[in-house]
């Protein structure tokens, strides 16, 4: 939108020409997002507390979560506000690389609402049913892989991408649909199993998000595309505003999240987000680098589906609890101990991440 007036302005004051520029908008979507999540923070934390929308907590997990009881949840509204509001500001509207992660984003968004708001408020301990919840992610999944796939206008835009050989690019055709839906949800539920401690998903996603926005940044530039040897994806530096308005408003989230927690994000913010880092990694054809640096995600959901096969195959739990940070702190571990620590293995995996874009 913001772009739109300074193309316009910029014709009479020259000053404001300096707008346009890419990683200006970028560096003001983090500032916008950030600002907006810490102004509404506070007036949405007492908000759902006047409203007793409030966190359950399960009698047979670590017994320091049962002083949670009451935190108030459905935070992650706070998030998704601020990245609409800085993208819609600071983003080319008329990419339509921005309007996809960010519709997929707020439909994600809206099914964990639902099943979040059935939980707390309509005390409704299923929640949204899974098969309906699924439904609703393939929705989301699907439509937004058959766009892509539909107005790909080159043949790297739907081929995968494999990190350390640069001349290894493996058609996909149609099976690239297939893919892509597999990509967003299961994110999307990574992101959601590993939101269990205070500041514990939020965090790596910041990282992969800032980590995403420089592949988006050097994907759109033909020059830099070509003497990294990414696939060059016309319009896909767009989506730094994006990926800097997750960081902004993550981070604004942070402030109210970090242990002891004021407010948890749910569903609503833990499902939204996931997606959109599975969408912006499929759009500059990075998923294999983003199942690196959401290791930590990846962690979780892997100990989960080892826990679950472990204990129907055999009648015996791998972990004491799952996902794997219940267990670390079933262990002794402190919250806060697991928290940064698995905070460092992703400052770590990111950091292997972006090392892709050399080793070729």
């Amino acid at each position: 939108m913001l772009l739109i007036l300074a193309d316009f302005f910029g014709q009479y004051f020259s000053a404001i020409a300096v707008f346009k520029y890419l990683t200006l908008r970028g560096i003001m979507g983090v500032l916008t997002a950030l600002s907006l999540s810490l102004f509404i923070g506070p007036r949405l934390i007492k908000y759902l507390k006047t409203k007793q929308i409030g966190q359950a907590v399960r009698d047979d997990g670590p017994q320091s979560h049962l002083s949670k009881a009451g935190t108030p949840t459905m935070g992650g509204a706070l998030i998704l506000l601020s990245i609409a509001i800085s993208t819609l500001l600071w983003a080319d509207l008329s990419n339509r690389y921005v309007w996809i992660v960010l519709i997929v984003t707020l439909i994600f968004g809206a099914v964990g609402w639902v099943d979040d708001w059935r939980k707390v408020v309509e005390k409704n301990s299923r929640g949204l049913p899974a098969r309906w919840k699924y439904f609703w992610q393939s929705v989301g999944g699907l439509g937004a892989a058959t766009v892509l796939y539909v107005t790909a206008q080159t043949p790297a835009e739907t081929q995968l991408i494999v990190p350390v050989f640069k001349d290894v690019a493996i058609d996909m055709g149609i099976f690239f649909i297939v893919f892509t839906y597999f990509v967003i949800v299961g994110t999307s539920n990574a992101v959601n199993l590993t939101d269990g401690l205070d500041g514990l998903a939020i965090m790596p996603t910041v990282m992969v998000a800032g980590a995403l926005a420089v592949f988006a940044y050097l994907s759109g530039h033909i020059r830099f595309a070509e003497y990294l040897h990414i696939p060059y994806i016309a319009g896909s530096g767009e989506l730094i505003i994006f990926c800097g308005a997750i960081v902004g408003a993550g981070l604004g989230f942070l402030w109210f999240n970090t242990y002891p927690a004021q407010v948890f994000m749910g569903d609503v913010g833990a499902l939204a987000l996931g997606a959109a880092l599975g969408s912006v990694a499929v759009v500059v054809r990075q998923e294999l680098v983003l199942v690196i640096m959401g290791g930590v995600f990846v962690m979780e959901t892997v100990s989960v589906i080892l826990q679950v096969a472990s204990y129907k195959l055999t009648g015996r739990r791998i972990f004491r609890m799952a996902p794997i940070h219940h267990h670390f702190e079933l262990k002794g571990w402190p919250e806060p101990r697991v928290i940064v620590r698995f905070w460092i293995i992703t400052v770590v995996l990111v950091l292997v991440g972006l090392a892709t874009l050399k080793i070729r």
